[in-house]
């Protein structure tokens, strides 16, 4: 491994450039235990600062977690996960199979608190109003992948099972569906890109100055009315939103007017 002085690139960055190739060919497993900063900057001819920056540059990346006074190793999922919201109604209002067998949700919380300010604007009411959350962790393998939180209105959710700190063995939509009489009808989704919280960088064992993808869906019945507001974040660096989609064909020419004279 080697640097090139001449590159227009920083060394750090080529530093990180290679050693994500041999993460990408295999040459460190999902889970294994890096060469120590010294040994890197060593075999590089380079100074440990500079070593630092690359994995630094890897971790905020997602490729690799270093764990304290232990090392720095590969992280341990390689794949890119898909967290599409419309994914939670799976193809026939049901458990969507591809989530259900690669994530797992841990029901953290269920209980009254002060509305964000998006979720209050969600619902139409003041900030900081008292509302219904039903808050979870998602993991996949041992990683955790996503924070989360499900809001809803006290006086649909009064007497329900969701005010109840327990998991159904259904999906979240179907109970709420139920308990509040109100179908879901439409959806809308809207995510953004920002710096985590303290908390949340935590949570998902990420770095503080690491970005993340935070969503937004709003789910409403067919008055246009708000059943539940739920919020996801996710580490950006592992997150990727795909949707396979249909491309509608060209739309035919219309008949010209027989009555009119062209050319």
């Amino acid at each position: 491994m080697q640097i090139n002085p001449g590159a227009a690139e920083f060394p750090h960055r080529q530093i990180a450039d290679q050693l994500k190739t041999r993460v990408r060919r295999g040459d460190w497993a999902p889970g294994e235990r890096l060469p120590s900063i010294p040994a890197i900057a060593e075999m590089f001819g380079v100074a440990k600062q500079t070593v630092q920056r690359a994995v630094d540059q890897l971790r905020v990346e997602g490729v690799l977690i270093t764990k304290p006074g232990s090392g720095t190793y590969v992280r341990g999922t390689r794949r890119r996960l898909n967290r599409l919201s419309r994914g939670r109604y799976g193809g026939f209002r049901g458990y969507h199979a591809d989530l259900a067998a690669r994530y797992r949700q841990h029901l953290v919380g269920v209980g009254r608190a002060p509305a964000p300010p998006e979720v209050a604007d969600a619902f139409g009411v003041p900030d900081g109003t008292e509302l219904l959350v039903r808050r979870h962790l998602v993991r996949t393998e041992d990683t955790p992948v996503e924070v989360g939180a499900s809001w809803f209105l006290p006086a649909d959710t009064a007497g329900t099972s969701l005010e109840r700190a327990e998991a159904f063995g259904r999906p979240l939509y179907q109970e709420a569906e139920e308990a509040t009489s109100r179908r879901y009808v439409t959806a809308s989704d809207t995510i953004s890109a920002r710096q985590p919280s303290r908390e949340e960088a935590e949570t998902l064992q990420i770095r503080p100055d690491t970005p993340v993808l935070h969503l937004l869906h709003v789910a409403y019945d067919a008055a246009r009315r708000p059943i539940e507001v739920a919020q996801a974040t996710w580490p950006g660096p592992m997150t990727t939103l795909t949707e396979e989609y249909r491309v509608p064909g060209p739309t035919p020419e219309p008949d010209p007017d027989p009555g009119l004279v062209l050319g």
